[in-house]
Parts: C-alpha cells; sequence; structure tokens
C-alpha cells in the first residue's frame, strides 16, 4: 500500500544524460531522488560499451559540444568537470570528404579554417567570419528562449521570444540561410551536415540550426578520453555522493495515477512511491509503455503514430586489427547526390551510395582498442521503421555496402582484418535500445514540433519530461538545457504545493497490493 499522502521522493525513469542531469540539480535541493535505470549501466545510449577482444565503442553520442552548460550543473553540485572527466579539444574538429571532389580539414582555427574552403571557393571563404559573427548573435537572441519553458501558448509571444524572431528566419532552411554566405554547395554542405545530429535534412531543417556548426567552430568539439561514457560514470559519480539512489537492471513497468495524478511507479515487482515522476526515455516508448493514454490527450497514440520523427542509423561497431592510415578522429563521407541521398531517405528508400560518419577515437584516445587494433564506429543514415524496409533481409546486403563505402576514404582491407562486429538495424535501435519506429534522434525538429508544440517539459499533474523529446529539443547540451528547465518547473511546483523536505524511507508494497 501506498501512502495517500504525497511522498517527498522523485523517482526518475532511465539513467540517461537528461535522468542523471536532473538527479545532480534536485539532489542539490536535498530532495530524495531514485534513478530507475533498465541497463546494467548508467547513460542510456550516451554509454561506452566494452565489446570482447577489449574493444571500446560509444553506442550514440561520439563526442561532446559546448560544455558550458554541463560544467554550470557540476559547479552547481560544489564540483569542477574537469576534476572528473578530461575532455580534449579536438583539431582537426572532423574531415569531410566531398564524394564529388575535394574536401575539408575543419578547424576551429580561422584563418587556417579560411585556407580550407578557399582551396574549394575562394569568394566563399571570404565569408566565413560574417557567417560566425552573425550566428554568434543569433545565439545570443535565442539563448533566453532555450532556457525558457514553453508551457502556454501565451510563451511563444514572451520578451524573449519576440526579440529573437528578428535573427531566427523562421521559414528559411538551413541550407537556405547558408545561401546568404556560401555559393558553393560542398561549402554550405560543412556547415548544414550538422543537421544530422537531428536526424534531418539540412533543406527542411529550419535556419535557427545553422548554430549548430557556429557552437562547433566557436567553442570547440571534444572528446571525452575513456568515451563519452566516461562523461555519464561522472554524472552518476557525483549523483550517487549527493545521496541518489541509482537502481540499475530495475525497468519501469508503469506510473501508477490516482485521481489524475501520478504517485508513484511500478518497478522490478514493487510499487514506489513518489510525489514527483521524471521521465527520461525515448518519448514515444515511453508514452506507450509507461503512461495510460487517457493521461497524455495532448499526445494520445494517434498523434504518436502522425508526429514527425527523425530518421534512423545503420550502425556497424568493428574491432580492427592493424592499421588505419591517416583516417582522422571524425571523417564524413558526403555523397556525390547527398540532396538526392536526403530525399531517398526521407521517402522510405535505402540509398544505394550513401553518405557514411566514421568515428575512429583511437586517434586521440588509445584506452578504446588493445595496441595494435582500433575501434571502428560507422553510422549510415537510413529510413525509420515506418517505411517499409525488411532489414533481416537488408541488413547484410547493406552491411556491404556500408564496407564499400569504406573503401571510398581509403579502407580497401577492412573486411578481412575484422575481429569484432556488432550491427544495429533500425529494428534492433528499437528492440534493443527502446527507440519508438527506431527514429535515433527523436520527434523531429520542425517548425510544429519545436517550443510550445514539442512535449512539455511539465508533461501532466506530478510527471516532468527530461531528453530529445521535449523542449528544447535533442543533442547532449540541449537536453542538460532541458534538465535545468524541468527541475526548475519541479520544484516551482514543489514549493505551491508546500511538499516537506524531509527523507523518509522510501514506500514499496507488492505489485498485488491497490495503491490507495
Amino acid at each position: 500500500m501506498l501512502n495517500s499522502s504525497p511522498s517527498p521522493h522523485v523517482a526518475i525513469v532511465g539513467a540517461g544524460p537528461g535522468g542523471l542531469a536532473s538527479a545532480m540539480l534536485l539532489a542539490r535541493e536535498g530532495i530524495p531522488v531514485t534513478i530507475f535505470e533498465r541497463e546494467p549501466a548508467v547513460g542510456g545510449r550516451t554509454r561506452t560499451i566494452h565489446a570482447p577482444g577489449g574493444y571500446k565503442f560509444d553506442i550514440g553520442p561520439t563526442f561532446f559540444l559546448y560544455p558550458r552548460v554541463l560544467k554550470d550543473i557540476f559547479e552547481a553540485c560544489g564540483e569542477r568537470l574537469e576534476d572528473h572527466v578530461e575532455l580534449k579539444r579536438l583539431d582537426p574538429q572532423y574531415h569531410l570528404v566531398f564524394e564529388g571532389g575535394g574536401d575539408i580539414r575543419a578547424t576551429y582555427d580561422l584563418d587556417r579554417l579560411e585556407q580550407e574552403i578557399a582551396r574549394l571557393a575562394p569568394a566563399d571563404a571570404k565569408n566565413v567570419r560574417r557567417f560566425l559573427d552573425d550566428n554568434r548573435e543569433k545565439l545570443e537572441a535565442f539563448r533566453p528562449v532555450l532556457e525558457q519553458a514553453f508551457s502556454s501558448p501565451a510563451d511563444l509571444f514572451s520578451p524573449a521570444m519576440i526579440a529573437a524572431l528578428p535573427k531566427l528566419r523562421p521559414f528559411s532552411s538551413v541550407d537556405g540561410d547558408l545561401k546568404r554566405y556560401f555559393a558553393d554547395p560542398r561549402v554550405r554542405l560543412a556547415f548544414s551536415f550538422q543537421t544530422k545530429y537531428l536526424g534531418m535534412s539540412p533543406f527542411q531543417c529550419p535556419s535557427l540550426f545553422t548554430i549548430l556548426s557556429f557552437l562547433e567552430y566557436e567553442h570547440g568539439v571534444f572528446h571525452p578520453m575513456g568515451g563519452c561514457g566516461a562523461v555519464s560514470d561522472a554524472m552518476a559519480n557525483v549523483a550517487r555522493k549527493m545521496g541518489v539512489d541509482i537502481r540499475l537492471n530495475t525497468p519501469v513497468d508503469r506510473i501508477l495515477y490516482e485521481n489524475g495524478e501520478a504517485i508513484g511507479l511500478e518497478a522490478g515487482g514493487e510499487r514506489f512511491a513518489a510525489g514527483s515522476v521524471v521521465v527520461n526515455g525515448d518519448f514515444g516508448h515511453a508514452m506507450r509503455q509507461l503512461v495510460p493514454e487517457e493521461m497524455r490527450p495532448r499526445w494520445t497514440n494517434k498523434k504518436l503514430d502522425r508526429a514527425k520523427i527523425s530518421c534512423s542509423t545503420f550502425m556497424l561497431y568493428l574491432g580492427i586489427e592493424g592499421d588505419l592510415g591517416d583516417l582522422a578522429h571524425h571523417t564524413i563521407l558526403l555523397s556525390k547526390e547527398y540532396e538526392r541521398n536526403i530525399h531517398e531517405i526521407t521517402n522510405g528508400i535505402l540509398p544505394e551510395e550513401p553518405s557514411i560518419y566514421v568515428h575512429h577515437a583511437g586517434v586521440t584516445d588509445p584506452s578504446l582498442a588493445p595496441k595494435g587494433h582500433a575501434s571502428l564506429y560507422v553510422l549510415v543514415p537510413v529510413p525509420n521503421l515506418r517505411c517499409d524496409v525488411d532489414w533481416e533481409r537488408e541488413a547484410p546486403r547493406y552491411r556491404r555496402i556500408a564496407l564499400e563505402r569504406l573503401k571510398v576514404l581509403g579502407l580497401t582491407d577492412i573486411e578481412s582484418r575484422i575481429r569484432y562486429e556488432r550491427v544495429v538495424t533500425p529494428r534492433g535501435w528499437e528492440d534493443d535500445f527502446a527507440v519508438f519506429e527506431g527514429a535515433t534522434f527523436n520527434l523531429a525538429h520542425n517548425l510544429t514540433q519545436m517550443l510550445y508544440f514539442r512535449p512539455h517539459n511539465r508533461f501532466g499533474r506530478n510527471v516532468y519530461l527530461v531528453g530529445g523529446g521535449t523542449h528544447p529539443g535533442s543533442g547532449l547540451p540541449v537536453i542538460y538545457e532541458g534538465a535545468r528547465i524541468t527541475t526548475r518547473l519541479l520544484l516551482e511546483d514543489r514549493e505551491r504545493r508546500k511538499i516537506g523536505n524531509d527523507r523518509p524511507e522510501p514506500v514499496v508494497a507488492p505489485v498485488g497490493e491497490a495503491a490507495v
């Protein structure tokens, strides 16, 4: 039996980046927090796995961008991020290879960057600094909007939003906005491929997101030594130090409601009383699994089925024996028919000559593979599961295509040197990682699914969201900012409800007992 009076506890579903950041910020306020994580390790998809043979791979994110927000969270908890994890700034940030001809070794050194671009398009090189200056102003204008909760339509007309609008060009795409600076389509791609971090096309993604490439050049692209999972582990260590109870291997079955309010959750055969529940999971999957449909009238199953979602990815995690030559830490092969590829993916067609992203972190971090070996992460954007692709049949063929694309980068003898291999298809993302429709980057970031129109951080009575599926959106720094918004709302609601700050033991009951 659960107590009828509100519990001071907060239950967090999922130990991903947003859940861990929320736990830290709540524990700082003296609130008892328990995280329930279905996996045997923290981090969600932002974790580093250990594979047979001594290989280590980041599952999802492979770099760290704009560490300012996470540094602020650590400092708010009396810690320094740099005392817990080493972030190494990359130079070059990545190697862009254009199959149609040319390449750019992207760097934050603006003199060198201009020289790189001038090899392709001398006139465009002259506009690099103007682009960066304009986007610096755009970010400063939009930062207050990113930090704002959108709980009401009136928030769309907040002073911060009105002040930012002139900079945002909301009805222009990223590629369209970049045409104001760069005539060469290859140069535009160098400043727009980052929309793939959101699983979107630069030809459709709102022009706001030119700030993604700006953030890279202005603030750096970082590799966390030990892999991106090292950041998640550092967050978990600080959270535990602050008293957070992290329960691994404990999947949550459902959120418990009484009279329209969440009163706790059911996990591992027990009921856990909580005055507030924070959900840090893939939005579409978590809603269907945890929240009864009547408790989410704005996001019914029918609306979830109609929601615009990102593309998916076909993944190869390869343990390779031997040397990989001069392959960069991050390499992006941009197909000669890049725009056609994007169109195919959007329309459910598997590209036959896809663009690919290759992560070879051993260039920077030898801890990720045994000496004389390399851990190679290969990502190919593909359609999500709403498209009619039989991955059981297609996976072997598409593996061959991916390996053939590596040959364009000079990796001509990879297959004979593979000592470990794992393939993850869109079906695997859904089945093994609980990703709704295999949409690896969550809900799309089109205008009708941003700000107020995105799932709200305050999702219901005593239920809150954090992660890429809620405002402000996807990407690690944005998710951390979302955690700050979510915890602020939760604390404001608790203050209004006058819930005490004492720390009684969690009350649990066998699943068979009613929650009253």
